[in-house]
This record gives structure tokens, sequence and C-alpha cells, in this order.
């Protein structure tokens, strides 16, 4: 096998290169012949590694990928993808594929590692396997007797499907054996070879009138191969003068695609003679191809050539018409000329855009300028200027404006830039943005130079991929955030919210406090947030007398990768102020809610009594304070005012009226709602001058500094209830170490008078205890006791009533639940403790509570 191989290397491109292959297959070759190896051939690279292009894996040996592009005839011809070798799928017959041309080749365009392309064009070389024939065995012919030596008669031409040196070579004329014919062997425009019978010398039918001869046509193979056809020639009388064309030759400029009927040229003969044998016929000659007559018709009467079949330039451009007139007399001496149609090129193909090769995948909005989109071949089967192409790129930005040859059109961030032989590369022009837009359908429009110009269009889509480009924005740079005090630890104060255009990790947007103090303490604190939704909730109760407002920042974070983007926000809560501090009285000194006043007789009408001070934590309304007497002065002997708490007299002799007076003074805030305190004063008329030591409360009295009485009380209450705890905590360890034992602690009201006086011991009679019976009764369980304190037990006005269940098989008590009492009981001088022991363990359910439970002890404390 003749192997012919070319390579040429052109303009280099950014991402590819083109190489032309030329072989040569002898036809008739059987299935999976191998024609060449287009990798050694070509001096091709290996490809990429596997991995590389298929996104897996590592260092593994580089391979190659031959991917064939266009294939004129796929059926005949393949490429294998691994090794490149260009084989044949069956057997190849030329004078099938190549009947009108000469020239028989295929082309095959092969896309070789992704990035070398290579044109390759085989050639089907012809062997001499089919021998010449005539359309007949015979070929009769009529000559008129008077023909004159060297009249040319054309003979029907053999046909050899062969080309080149193995087609139709020559004819032979044999059997002359007067020499009265010779044989004339010329050739057409496409190389083809017809024989014309030439008279040598006059015939004379009155001698023979039939000749035999035989024609025999030679091909030029090796060993040649011929047909032969019989030549039956009729001498007869002659008719003296034949039709003579105007011309010998015409030629005609048609442009294709003309309409079928198109009229080609009308041909005029003229005959001499007159009747029929001045007629004349117009026809084909016998050896014009059938093609011809597929295309074109001939009137015979008139001579007229019209279109009969679809003219294509691309297909031919030039057509070649034989044409022959006879009279209609006896012995006709035909004439002929030739008809040369030169067809025109119209713009009648548009141009045609192919995908060599297009990105997979999407594109990442991080690509720089310049990053190859798809490979693209643009052409155009026309010639001149209906060849000639423009192409420019749209996509969804909309069309806008276009450039010229591989110019920018639209909005679209893509460009063509030309590379050679009408391939074009589609790159990005600018940076991309997938926030603005995520997917683009880029289409390729192709125009050509013909008048009007045709165009084609095809597209592609370009998904962009994210990349993490955007950062967490907050909505407000300070979000201002209000809860009242005294709130619920994990209440909800407000939320913050970040967005962020990105997908997936990279725009999901997660929240934390940035450290910081409020004082000495960490925010952490204070507040939470949500990590999720940016919600911010209140882990303490907030007071507005110690903490007004307080700001912290909360960080928005991405999830992107490689590097998160994040940003802050500032948050300031504002504490609002709730009316949840009572006013406590300071002037004057009171116990048990109660002041004795001391004022002397006679003091006369607006005396100054007493000034009752009292505070409140609270701010704005919530602290402003009025002062009222609510009982005690039904006679109207004292008045107070409401904003400074000064008590006065009204009544210069109110001693008269009564000596001893016991006014109850409110104090009340403008909360919402309103919260009050009450005190006593009990004033009493004195004869003379105030006791040494006791206070004097007359218009001249000093203003007593109100901050350090409030610090003395709050200091002696402090340590009372310390003492207490302390007192107890001692008690009840020793007392948890004897067994069987119950321990209760009567829980104590706080009140100035329990604080410091001395009571005497008090010892409890059965009077004291009273036994009631559980509200619950367990069968077959532990019995239980309910013991409830006697009335004369109560240390306040305010009593409580202790029940316990006390199960007897328990080594300890538990106290179930306190619950007050009536507090219309008087309150005694001392607090008394309660101590229970039990002595025994109940072992029987028939028992008496008598026998289930000793003495209750009661101690008085001093």
């Amino acid at each position: 096998m003749y192997l012919s191989i070319c390579c040429c290397f052109l303009l280099w491109a950014p991402a590819l290169t083109l190489k032309n292959l030329n072989y040569s297959v002898p036809e008739e070759q059987g299935a999976g012949t191998v024609i060449g190896n287009i990798g050694k051939d070509a001096r091709l690279q290996p490809g990429l590694p596997p991995a590389e292009r298929g996104g897996g894996g590592g260092g593994r040996s580089k391979s190659s990928s031959y991917r064939v592009l266009e294939n004129s005839a796929p059926h005949l011809l393949d490429v294998e993808a691994d090794s490149g070798l260009l084989y044949t799928k069956q057997r190849i017959d030329r004078e099938s594929l190549c009947r009108h041309n000469a020239k028989c080749q295929l082309s095959l365009e092969v896309f070789a590692n992704d990035k070398e392309i290579c044109m390759i064009k085989v050639e089907i070389q012809d062997i001499n396997d089919n021998a010449p024939s005539f359309p007949s065995d015979q070929i009769e012919m009529d000559i008129s007797e008077n023909a004159a030596p060297g009249t040319r008669f054309p003979l029907t031409s053999a046909h050899d499907p062969d080309a080149g040196e193995n087609g139709l070579r020559t004819y032979l004329l044999t059997r002359d054996d007067h020499g009265l014919f010779a044989l004339d062997v010329k050739s057409r425009g496409d190389g083809s070879k017809f024989p014309e019978l030439v008279i040598q010398k006059a015939l004379d039918r009155e001698q023979q009138n039939h000749h035999t001869l035989v024609l025999t046509a030679l091909d030029g193979g090796e060993p040649p191969r011929s047909a032969t056809v019989q030549i039956n020639v009729k001498v007869i009388d002659s008719n003296d003068n034949s039709p003579v064309f105007e011309a010998p030759s015409y030629l005609v400029e048609l442009p294709e695609n003309a309409p079928l009927g198109t009229v080609v040229i009308d041909l005029n003969a003229t005959d001499a003679d007159e009747g029929p044998n001045g007629e004349v016929l117009y026809s084909f000659s016998s050896y014009v191809p059938d093609r011809v007559r597929e295309l074109f018709s001939i009137d015979p009467k008139t001579g007229l050539i019209r279109v009969k079949g679809n003219l294509d330039y691309e297909e031919n451009g030039m057509l070649e018409i034989d044409v022959q007139a006879r009279d209609l007399g006896p012995n006709p001496i035909p004439a002929h000329c030739k008809v040369t149609v030169k067809l025109i090129d119209r713009n009648d193909n548009a141009p045609s855009i192919g995908f060599v090769s297009v990105r997979q995948g999407a594109l990442s909005e991080a690509a720089p300028p310049g990053t190859v989109i798809a490979l693209v071949r643009v052409t155009d089967r026309d010639s001149g200027k209906n060849g000639q192409l423009q192409c420019r790129v749209l996509g969804g930005g909309g069309p806008g404006g276009g450039g010229g040859l591989g110019g920018p059109g639209g909005s679209v961030p893509f460009k063509l830039e030309e590379n050679y032989d009408n391939f074009f590369t589609v790159v990005t022009d600018r940076p991309l943005d997938r926030e603005t837009q995520d997917e683009y359908n880029v289409t390729i429009v192709a125009r050509d130079g013909g008048s009007p110009p045709l165009n084609s269009t095809k597209s592609f889509a370009v998904k962009i991929l994210d990349e993490n480009d955007n950062p967490p924005r907050f909505t407000k740079g300070l979000y201002v955030l209000q809860v009242h005090e005294n709130n619920i630890p994990g209440e909800y104060l407000g939320s913050v919210l970040a967005q962020d255009p990105d997908l997936g990790q990279n725009g999901t947007v997660s929240y934390s406090i940035l450290p910081s103090h409020i004082g000495d303490v960490s925010i952490y604190t204070y507040v939470s947030v949500n990590p999720t939704n940016g919600a911010i909730y209140a882990l303490r109760s907030f007071n507005y007398e110690q903490t007004k407002a307080f700001e912290f920042k909360v960080l928005a974070k991405d999830s992107g990768a490689p590097a998160h983007l994040e940003s802050n926000a500032t948050v300031r809560v504002t504490v609002l102020d709730v009316n949840d501090n009572a006013p406590v009285i300071v002037l004057p000194t009171l116990q048990n809610d109660t002041a004795e006043l001391q004022v002397p007789r006679n003091a006369g009408l607006g005396y100054l009594v007493s000034t009752v001070r009292a505070l409140d934590s609270d701010f704005g309304e919530s602290g402003r304070l009025t002062y009222e007497i609510v009982d005690g002065n039904d006679d109207h002997l004292f008045e107070i005012d409401p904003s400074s708490g000064e008590i006065r007299t009204l009544h210069p002799f109110w001693e008269d009226v009564t000596p001893v007076v016991e006014l109850v003074v409110k104090v009340t805030d403008h909360g919402k709602p309103t919260l009050s305190a009450v005190a006593k004063l009990i004033i009493r008329s004195v004869s003379g001058s105030l006791p040494e030591g006791v206070p004097r409360v007359n218009g001249e009295q000093r203003h007593w500094d109100m901050s350090l009485p409030l610090i003395v009380t709050l200091s002696t209450i402090s340590i009372i209830l310390l003492a207490a705890m302390i007192t107890i905590a001692v008690k009840c360890k020793r007392e948890n170490k004897e067994i069987r034992t119950y321990n209760c602690r009567i829980a104590e009201y706080s009140h100035p008078q329990l604080g410091g006086g001395k009571g005497k011991k008090k010892k409890i009679n059965k009077n004291d205890i009273m036994l009631v019976q559980s509200e619950v009764e367990e069968r077959n369980a532990m019995n239980v006791m309910n013991v409830v304190s006697s009335p004369s037990l109560a240390t306040s006005p305010m009593y409580f009533d202790y029940q316990t269940r006390l199960p007897l098989s328990s080594p300890r008590s538990e106290v179930m639940y306190l619950k007050p009492a009536s507090n219309n009981l008087t309150v005694p001088q001392g607090h008394a403790g309660c101590h229970t022991s039990f002595t025994g363990q109940g072992t029987n359910a028939s028992e008496t509570p008598a026998t289930r439970m000793s003495i209750i002890q009661c101690i008085s404390v001093a």
C-alpha cells in the first residue's frame, strides 16, 4: 500500500495547531485495512494524563485521544480513538463512490489530544478492475455514397468506470480490408476520449453497399482490458447538403440554481436542400454524459436548449453539451457543435457553524479574561465574496452592537478570536459575576459577503460557577434593641440579619458575638446569638438601676472555601425602666413600720412636726413620690406636704382635742402600676422641753442626711440575716447526726421587731399541738402524719401553717410545702424554733398515731 504523507505546520494559536496529512489507498481493499498512523505521521505529542482530562487521580502516564470532527465517508473510514490508526470499515469501490470525478478523495478532520486538528485527505487509487463496455453489441450506420473523403461520423463511446491509467485509453478499428475507413480518436475537455469514423476514400454503393467493421476499446491497465462492438455500415444514395451551424462552438454563462425551463441557448443550423432534405432535427450527440441529459433538454425542431435540472456551481462550475443536427433527407450527414455552459456562483449557501470543542461543566466566575470557552469552525461552500465570512458572538445580555470579523457583540462577556482557516475561539472578554448573571446563552452569528447576505446562528449554554467573592452584609450598621428590666433570662430581644448573595456554603451565614466586656463582666454572660438566624437572647435579668444600656458587636461569617469572608455590626441594647422598687421610708426611723414623735404642747399653728422621707430606686415617674395621710387625721389636726413630706400642725391646740394622734402616712410613686409604703406615726404631746436624747421636731430641726440611716438599716438587716443563716446551718448540721430525727426550720417573717427583741422561753403544752389527718392515704404504704403548728407559735402578723408529710419509715422527713395562714393574730415577743423527733419506726399499720409520734419540742430563741 502506497502511503503519501505531507505535514505542514501552520500558525500557532493559544489553544490549538493544525496539521495536514495526505494518504492514498487502492480501492477494493477489505475492511480493517490500516491506511496510516495519525499520531506517528503527524509527530504528535501524547495528550494529558486521563486524570487531568477527567478530573480524577493523578500521576499516571500520558495517553492520546483522537476524535473525528468531520468525516465525508463515515461508513468507509474511521480512526481509532486511542491509537490514532486510520483504517477502512468496508470494501471501497472507487467507481461507485466517485463516478463523476476523475480524482476520488475522502476527507476527515481529527481533533488529536484535545489541542491539535489534523486535516486528513485520503485518495482512493483506482485499480484496473473494470473492462471498457459499449452500450450495445452493434452499431448501425447509413452513409451516403457521395460522402466526401474526410467526412466524420461520431461513434458510440465505450465506458470504463476506472480512472486514470486504468481508464479508457484508445480505440482500434479492424476488418477494413479495403482501406475505406479510418478511426480518429479525440478527447473532450474532461479528458474522456471518443472515436470518430473517418471516410478515407469515396464509397461506391454499386460496388459494395455494406461494410462490417469491428471497433475495439482498450484501457491502460497492465494487462489492458478491452471491449468490441460491430459496426454495420450501409452505403446509400447521398443527400447532397448537410446542415451547417452558425458556429462550431458556443459559450454561455448561466447563474446557478437557474429556474427550471430557463433558456440556455437557441441553436440554429441551416441546410441548403429543400423539402425533407433541408428540414433539420436537433439532438444531443450520442456521447453526451448522462448528467448533462439530466440537467438540460433540447427541442428537436427548434434547437432550443433549456434547463431541466438543478444547476449547482459547487458541484460543477462548467458543463459541455455536444449537439448534432441532421436533415430528414436520405442519407443525412449530421453537423455537430459544442455548447459550453459556464455557471455563475450565487449566494445560495448559508455559512455553516460547527463546534469543534465546547468547555464542559460550569465556568468559575473567577476565570480570568482570555479563558477559552469553545473552539468554533465556520465555513461557506460559496466562493468569492459569497464565501467571505463575518462572525460575532451574542449572549444573554442582548444583541446590542456587533463587531466585524471576530468582533464582540452585545453585552455578553465573551468575544471571538480568529485563529486561521476559519477557526475561531470563544474567550472571556472581562471578569464574570455570577451574582449579576449565572448563565449565558452564547450565540455565534456568521454572515457571508453575498448580496443579500446569508446568516447562520448556533448557540451553546455557559453556566457560571459561584466563588466566595462576597462577604455577608448586614442590613444595618447599628441595631437598637429595647428590653424592659426584670426580663426573664432567655427572652428574645431581636434579630440581626446579614445577607450573602453567594450560593451554597459560600452564602451560608453564621453569627457570633465578638468578645467584649461590660465593666469587668464578659458580654457572653449578658446576651447570646443564634448562629443560624441571628436571633439575640438575654442571658440574665437586667436591672435598669444598674445597667441602662450596653453595646456589643455581632460577627457574620460565611462558610466559603478556601477562606471565609466576614463583617460585623453593632448592637445597642437599651434597658427600659420598670416600676419594680417600692418606696422605702427612711425618716423618721421606724420600728415595726411605726415611729413615735413627741411634740411640745402649745407648739402653735404650722409647727413642723416631722419630715417624712422615702427613697425609691426607680427613675422618672416611677421614682417620683407623693406623700399623704391616709388614716388617723379625721379631725384634720395635721397636714402633710405631698412633695416634701413635711408634717405640720393645722390646729393651734391639737393636744386639747386628743393628746395622742396615730397618723398613717402613705408614700406612693407614679409608676405603672404604682407602688407604695405605709408608716404609722404616733404623735404625743409632751409638757416642757423634750427629754435629752429625743430628737426635737420643731421648725428648727436639722434635716438629716437620708443616706446614712439607709446604710445603717441595710447593714443591720444583713448582719442579722447572716447570723440567722449561720445559726440555722450549725443547728441543722448537729441535728442531722441524730438517727430518725426530723428537723424543720420555721420561716421567719422579716420584721424589724423580730431582730432585736428579747423573748422569754415558753414551754409548749398539749393545747399547742394539733394532729391533722393527711389528705393522701396510701393503702399498705408508709404511714403519713401532718404536723401543724399551734397559732401560739406564730412569730409575726402572718404566721405559717407547716404541713409536712412524715413517712415514719424514712430516716429523714421532707417538708412538702409551706402554707401561709391568716394574719389576724397578735405578734408575740419572741420567735420560736421547732424541733420534732420520732422515737420509733412504724412496723404495724394498725398502730395508733399516738404510738407513731413523739413529743414536739419548741424552744424559744432569745
